[in-house]
């Protein structure tokens, strides 16, 4: 297939790029910056420097390539601002998918993520509603999300993988990344909120076989939702941070928050045969490398 890969340069680009090649695609691959073409194009893709705020360069860039398939993989963290990321699922998935309609795309992949649902009890299904009166600062992200979603759905064949927290190289939840800093500090508080998790290489796998499935919302995360009180300390140990008590680092845990529920895989297990090769946050944490910096400096 031709595909046109945006957020190419991203944590999931960077994983998903290479699979695609090795499956035979012909491969776009969208960056805005002039800088890594080069590199874009030494493991086989079709670099493209255009902005996904600019409608014109966006749609001439999309029309050349002629694609049979966008895929989205459109963020803006480097910040860490959700409000930054939030005006990126607004503007530019408006951008990218007018471009694809007007390029006559059928089919479109987008990233999207499985803790916008309202609040509940049991970890969401793919039918639960966005919390769309959700208070700000999270109403910011929930209805960002609820317009990047509508948008993905005007084009005929399309799929939205709603992924559970990224964690693994290159994310915040990795020896070197925001959150482990945090748990070393001890800042990291083992809640009572309950989260999905999802290895980032079995994020880019689940986007190399939605190019199969059929239209829809499918939950893209492990096994196992749990509470911060269980994840946190097993977080921490594997990265070389005190382990705090079940009570958190902060003081005593509250109440779970009612909208952090976690999120049900079961339609990407069941349905659509995808398998985590992390089924559980528990091996993945385990298989992270911390060093600590005197190790570092040593070489050892």
């Amino acid at each position: 297939m031709r595909i046109f890969l945006a957020g190419a340069t991203g944590v999931l680009g960077r994983r998903i790029l290479p699979q695609l090649l090795a499956d035979g695609h012909t491969v776009t691959a969208l960056t805005r910056r002039f800088d890594r073409a080069p590199a874009l194009e030494s493991l086989g893709a079709r670099p493209v420097v255009a902005d996904a705020y600019s409608r014109a360069s966006l749609a001439e860039a999309v029309r050349a390539a002629a694609p049979d398939l966008v895929m989205h993989q459109l963020t803006d963290l480097s910040v860490g601002s959700s409000a930054d990321n939030a005006v990126l699922r607004v503007r530019g998935t408006r951008n990218l998918i007018d471009a694809a309609k007007a390029a006559g795309v059928q089919r479109v992949i987008t990233q999207s993520i499985a803790w916008a649902y309202q609040p509940g009890s049991d970890p969401a299904r793919e039918d639960t509603p966005l919390d769309l009166d959700a208070p700000e600062p999270r109403g910011v992200t929930t209805r960002a999300v609820a317009a990047l979603e509508q948008a993905t759905r005007e084009i005929p064949a399309w799929v939205v993988l709603r992924y559970g927290l990224l964690y693994g190289p290159d994310t915040w939840y990795e020896p070197r990344g925001s959150q482990a800093v945090a748990g070393r500090a001890g800042k990291l508080p083992a809640t009572a909120d309950v989260t999905s998790f999802v290895h980032v290489d079995d994020a880019a796998a689940a986007a190399i076989a939605a190019i199969g499935w059929p239209a829809g919302a499918v939950n893209i995360c492990d096994d196992e939702p749990a509470p911060g009180t269980a994840w946190v300390p097993a977080f921490c140990q594997a990265v070389g941070a005190p382990v705090p008590d079940a009570a958190g680092a902060a003081g005593p845990a509250a109440d779970r928050t009612a909208w952090a529920r976690g999120a049900d895989n079961r339609r990407a297990r069941s349905e659509l045969a995808w398998t985590p090769s992390y089924p559980s946050w528990r091996q993945g944490f385990a298989s992270l490398t911390y060093r600590s910096p005197a190790l570092a400096e040593s070489g050892k």
